[in-house]
């Protein structure tokens, strides 16, 4: 986390017997942070959507609220002890019914040269980051009122609303000095830290508008966009 003052600092689990950060505890956070009157901005590392041809697929709305109560209800990662693994393996859920090709990429992924978020058990994947947060950003969505989701509130962000993006630390990580953070902290860093970069030389706002067709732009607003990308 920064502000427009203090280098980005790692913030500590709650006390607990696990010492980590869970899924659940860092949504109760978020949900905190940004009850706030504070303007927050929110970087989240996996892919917030799928790829239009999923939507074809499986015949549904061109409606991301919609997709992500479909989603949860074939993938409910946000329950208590249940595990991506264990929806794959078919032991809760119904993810058989709500499945992906890893050929299939959003437009963003192919314009950042990213993994699609369908292809599994590779270096550098975020499918199951991605299957397994989904459930929380609606989470978030339900608790966390007012709150913009970026692009799919609409491109331009209120003044004085907190947002919700999409990172890929990839983008920024190599122009910071790693010093001693492995790589999940460094990639944490990295996002908070763009951010706050980008946020005090006011080039922020810019990359809310990426150069996109009118098509490119309705197809966004449905796969999503990852922040950064031009």
């Amino acid at each position: 986390m920064a502000d427009r003052n203090l280098p980005p600092v790692e913030i500590q689990p709650p006390p607990s017997p696990r010492k980590y950060w869970t899924r659940r505890g860092v949504a109760e956070w978020l949900v905190g942070r940004l009850s706030e009157k504070r303007p927050t901005l929110v970087g989240i590392d996996h892919g917030f959507s799928f790829p239009i041809r999923y939507f074809e697929e499986h015949r549904l709305q061109h409606d991301w609220p919609a997709f992500l109560d479909d989603f949860q209800q074939h993938w409910p990662t946000d329950k208590d002890l249940t595990y991506v693994e264990f929806v794959r393996d078919g032991a809760c859920g119904n993810g058989g019914a709500r499945r992906g090709n890893p050929r299939w990429r959003r437009l963003t992924e192919q314009r950042a040269g990213a993994k699609s978020v369908f292809h599994f058990d590779v270096q550098g994947s975020v499918a199951k980051s991605t299957h397994a947060g989904l459930p929380w950003l609606r989470y978030l969505r339900l608790r966390a009122v007012g709150v913009h989701f970026w692009p799919f509130d609409g491109w331009e962000i209120p003044a004085g609303r907190s947002a919700v993006v999409e990172a890929y630390p990839s983008l920024w990580s190599r122009g910071f000095a790693r010093e001693n953070r492995n790589d999940h902290q460094h990639d944490a860093y990295s996002v908070a830290a763009w951010m706050q970069h980008a946020g005090l030389d006011g080039s922020l706002a810019t990359f809310f508008h990426p150069s996109l067709t009118s098509t490119e732009s309705a197809v966004a607003e449905i796969e999503g966009w990852i922040l950064g990308i031009r």
